[in-house]
């Protein structure tokens, strides 16, 4: 019997495949557990237009993320801290100081997570940070560090 997943089934199939299975096992654990349905041509029909409408959701996700990496590099973020001789910072400038100070000073939110900082920032200056905003889209953002 041919059958839609609607849900992942371990060692059966993922979500949206269609696969042949047992009449049993489909009739008398599958379907009443709502993890499939029936293969007809209206079911198969829903799951394209399901399908395309994922896509269109990601494309659309993608292209803001373009665009807001775009406006990333155009911007500098403003962080003052205390510093001593030298330019050294008492203390540091972390993901979550720039993901704050982003959205108060230009309501842009952005997860600290996302905001790829190998080593805290320990001097006064400009630093170009990486902001990774979709799997395959990232943005600079320059962070300059200014003396209390």
């Amino acid at each position: 019997m041919k059958v839609i997943f609607l849900k992942d089934v371990k060692g059966q199939g993922k979500k949206g495949e269609i696969k042949e299975v047992s009449e049993g096992y489909a009739r008398n654990f599958l379907i009443p557990q709502g993890a499939v349905q029936i293969a007809t041509d209206g079911a198969k029909k829903t799951l394209d237009q399901m399908a395309a409408s994922v896509q269109k959701k990601k494309d659309k996700e993608k292209e803001d993320a373009k665009a807001l990496a775009a406006r990333l590099s155009e911007m500098t973020v403003v962080i003052k801290a205390k510093a001593g001789e030298g330019g050294r910072l008492f203390g540091a400038i972390t993901s979550k100081h720039i993901a704050e100070t982003l959205e108060a000073a230009n309501k842009i939110t952005i997860d600290k997570r996302k905001i790829e900082l190998d080593d805290p920032i320990r001097t006064l200056g400009t630093t170009k940070v990486t902001v990774k905003l979709y799997p395959d889209v990232k943005g600079t953002l320059n962070v300059q560090i200014v003396e209390e």
